[in-house]
């Protein structure tokens, strides 16, 4: 989009991409998390309360990834908006 206004584009933007991007990096550990202790519990029986921490993180990190998206959805439709001929 910045080759296309052949000039940079707020710095907001490019500050929701990462905070986005860092998001589903979140998830994607707290989910490992969840595997890793859903196989040792399978093993050692069931500690519930590490098990309800493991899935109580792993419910914020998706509710901070759902946020993080409406905001990159409303800055990349910005973004395109300001990058459309007039």
């Amino acid at each position: 989009m910045e080759r296309l206004r052949s000039s940079p584009l707020h710095a907001n933007i490019s500050t929701a991409l990462d905070k986005h991007l860092e998001s589903i990096h979140v998830v994607q550990a707290r989910r490992k998390d969840e595997i890793v202790n859903a196989s040792s519990r399978q093993r050692h029986g069931p500690p519930r309360c590490q098990d309800e921490r493991v899935v109580l993180a792993l419910a914020a990190a998706l509710q901070a990834l759902c946020l993080a998206t409406r905001k990159v959805r409303t800055v990349l439709w910005c973004a395109f908006q300001m990058t459309l001929p007039k």
